[in-house]
This record gives C-alpha cells, structure tokens and sequence, in this order.
C-alpha cells in the first residue's frame, strides 16, 4: 500500500503506549462479570469501555469482553453502550467530571476536541499497544501536532449504494463506475424517476453529509479542511456542488424537498435504497451490510461519480472511528493491553466482521476477508479496488466539526425548499462553518 503523501513517517516498531456537560437520558448496558468504576478489589483491574451503536454491536462487544476477561482474569470491562447522539452527551458529561471510561469509541470529528483538552492519553506511550500493522492509509489519522491520540478501529469509503433491481425496472443501464462523470449521474438519476414512473427515484439527497462534498473538493485538488483547520475550498467549487443538488431537485431526479426532510430524518433503516423506493444513496461502505438486510435486495456499491473526470481522485479511506484511553485512567496499561486486543487480534475481528470498519490491522484484515459474509465480503472486494486510486489521506478536522453536521442539514433544507440559491448557500455554509470552527 502507498503511505500518503506528507503523512508517511514510518510506524514500524513504534508501540506505545465541545465537552459541554449535556445531560442525557443514556442507556448504559454492564458487562455480566464487571461492576462500574476504575479501582478493583484485591488484584482486579477494573476497567469501563465505552462505545455507541446498535443492539448487535452491543451483543458483539460483550462478547468480546467476555472473551478478554477469559484471557486476562485480572482484568474486568464494564462494557456501556448507548445510541449515536446521547454518547456524546454522555461522554462530554462524564469527562468534564472526571469520570471519563477508561477506552472510549471516538469518531473523527471530535478526536482533536478532546485531545487539546488533555482528555486523552499519547498512545505513544501506551505500554504494550502495538500500532505497527495499521493500514498506512490510515495509520496515522489519530495523530495531532506529533502525538496519537486515536488508533483506528477499522477502515472506511464512502460510497453510493446502488440497487439493481431499480435500475432494471426503470429500463436503465447500471453504470460503469470507473467513468461515470457527475453529469452522468445527474441524468441516469432523472432516467430512473421518470422511466420507472415515479415507481423509484433515482437518488437520495446527497448533500446531507459533508463528506459527499469532501470527495467533490478533492476531485478538484481542494479538501473540506486545511492541515491549520481553516476551511480547504473555495467557494466556487462548494456552489457547483449546491447546482448538482439543485438539478437533481429541479429534474425529478431525487425526492422533493418534504420528501427528502422525511426520509433524512429516518437515517439509513428509511433510505430510499433501504425502503425500495430509490435507485441510489450515499453511505459508508462499512453500511452496505444493513442496507442490503433493510432492503431485502443484492445491494452494490458504485465508486463516486467523476473519479477520473478531473486530474486527480477525490476517494479516500476513512477511519471508521477511534479507540482512545482516558488521560485520567488510573489503569492506562491494563486499558492499553485491551486496546491491543482490539487492534490486533483476529479473534476479536472474526466477531466484529465489518461492522467496525475493514479491521485497520492488515494481518487482520488478510486472515478474515475469505470468511466475511456476503454484504461485508462484497466490501471488502470494493475497498480492494479503489485503493490504488487514493491520492492520500486527510487532515484531522478542526474543533467544532461536529457542528458541521447540523448546518450541512440545515442549509440542504433551506436550498430544497427554494429559500436560498446554490450561490447562497455555499455562502452560507462558509461562513457558518468558520464560526463553529475558528477557520478563516
């Protein structure tokens, strides 16, 4: 695998080793055998790990925990779990008392927040974490300013997912993903709305989630983010992206805007492609699992459209989230031992699959690709190949990146509903996102 450019010092042999507090209603599920708290009677270790996600990830990861302690009798994980939106309230409640878990999931656009607080711990100086087999593509993506601060749980692409079916009732070709170009997808979106009679639409929004726009950015040499944290675009390639949207609204070629407001507010379980009411969506690759399950269909994942339309590839692989050790644990190596575990041992990736990403550790990767099953098999033939066509990586986000969700949704609302231009809302957005995130 090629290291990306400006981001290749080796890791061989390296080993180490806005938290406003918003109470929330949280569901916090206790492994069998462990109690809460960090101290532990007599020689117990005893340790908290926390994650967000769904009903299976949680079974999965007891699991998991179970089948550490196993290994390590001296050593008990609380396991707590909760859904995407209460994590982080509960996360930034409990570390601004102190009481942050010893292994927290991270994600992306928080890491550098909690980071510059002094919440996390270097995991340079983690005793006994072996980062060495991390996929270069990613490997450095939880280091800031020389220091880890995340080590990557696993790897993603953002993809669309296409459903064939669709396609075929709308009397319209799939598309050759390799050379498709953004008007390509403009008018195969508006083919299927109107050759299947309004039966399906083409494609789902796709300017809810920042990251569409990102590929676009780096398609044309730029990124949603600088290395300093100021924005990496300009204003007219973030306006012909707004037009794209636009066309699509104007042409049929995507649900109307009431339409749209409904279905992004039923998350990836209500997607067009999920309820068999659309050709297309845009999602992560490590979701095609539970699109495919929702939709009862063979679901494919197609590359984005204009990879090879412009001089360079906008692809990128993207950690699917972090594991990160509280600065504050009183039992760092026993918590650096268990992230090691996580990292680093196929037993745990037989269990987890996909669903944490493609495993960041390659080994891993390689020993259980041949036995994923169907949805997770299909893609990791994907990630396989597009990785020769990713350029490099991308810069940590800055602090206030998680604010960038709610203003991309907001702005997509107010151009769906005719209240603001393209021009208007690339103007818009700028300007909202350099206030949340200090960017200039």
């Amino acid at each position: 695998m090629r290291v990306p450019p400006g981001r290749g010092r080796s890791r061989a042999g390296r080993r180490g080793t806005a938290l406003t507090a918003t109470a929330a209603a949280t569901a916090i599920v206790m492994a069998a055998s462990a109690c809460g708290g960090s101290g532990g009677d007599g020689d117990t270790v005893e340790l908290r790990f926390s994650w967000w996600g769904s009903d299976e990830r949680q079974a999965t990861m007891l699991q998991v925990i179970e089948n550490f302690e196993a290994e390590n009798p001296g050593i008990r994980i609380a396991g707590e779990s909760t859904d995407w939106s209460s994590y982080w309230d509960r996360l930034a409640t409990n570390t601004a008392a102190n009481d942050a878990p010893d292994i927290a999931m991270q994600e992306e656009r928080y890491l550098r927040e909690y980071a510059d607080r002094g919440a996390l711990m270097n995991l340079d100086e983690a005793a006994g974490l072996d980062l060495s087999g991390l996929d270069p593509l990613i490997a450095e993506s939880g280091d800031l300013d020389g220091q880890t601060f995340g080590a990557a749980t696993g790897v993603n692409a953002y993809a669309i997912h296409a459903d064939p079916e669709a396609f075929e009732a709308a009397g319209v070709e799939m598309p050759d993903d390799e050379t498709w170009t953004w008007d390509d997808y403009v008018e195969i979106s508006a083919q299927i709305t109107e050759g299947s009679d309004g039966e399906y639409v083409g494609t789902q929004s796709m300017s809810y989630n920042e990251t569409g726009f990102q590929v676009f950015a780096r398609q044309h040499g730029e990124n949603l983010y600088a290395e300093d944290g100021s924005l990496g675009f300009s204003e007219e390639t973030l306006t012909a992206w707004f037009e794209i949207t636009q066309e699509l609204q104007d042409n049929g070629g995507q649900p109307s805007a009431a339409e749209g407001v409904e279905i992004q507010g039923g998350g990836v379980d209500q997607s067009v492609v999920s309820t068999n009411q659309g050709a297309m969506a845009h999602f992560w690759s490590n979701q095609l699992g539970g699109v495919a399950e929702s939709s009862g269909r063979d679901i494919q994942l197609l590359r984005y459209p204009g990879e090879t339309e412009f001089e360079r590839t906008g692809g990128f692989f993207k950690p699917a989230m972090f594991y990160t050790i509280s600065a504050g644990s009183e039992h760092p190596e026993e918590a650096a031992l268990f992230v090691d575990y996580m990292l680093n041992d196929p037993a745990v990736a037989e269990l987890t699959l996909a669903d944490l990403g493609l495993p960041a550790n390659v080994e891993v990767r390689e020993a259980i690709v041949d036995d994923l099953p169907g949805a997770d098999a299909q893609m990791a033939e994907f990630m396989s190949g597009i990785e020769d066509t990713i350029v490099d990586g991308n810069p940590p986000p800055p602090i206030g990146a998680g604010q960038v969700v709610e203003i991309t949704g907001r702005i997509t609302d107010s151009l769906a509903f005719g209240d603001i231009t393209p021009a208007e809302a690339a103007e818009q957005f700028m300007a909202e996102v350099e206030a949340a995130t200090g960017g200039a």
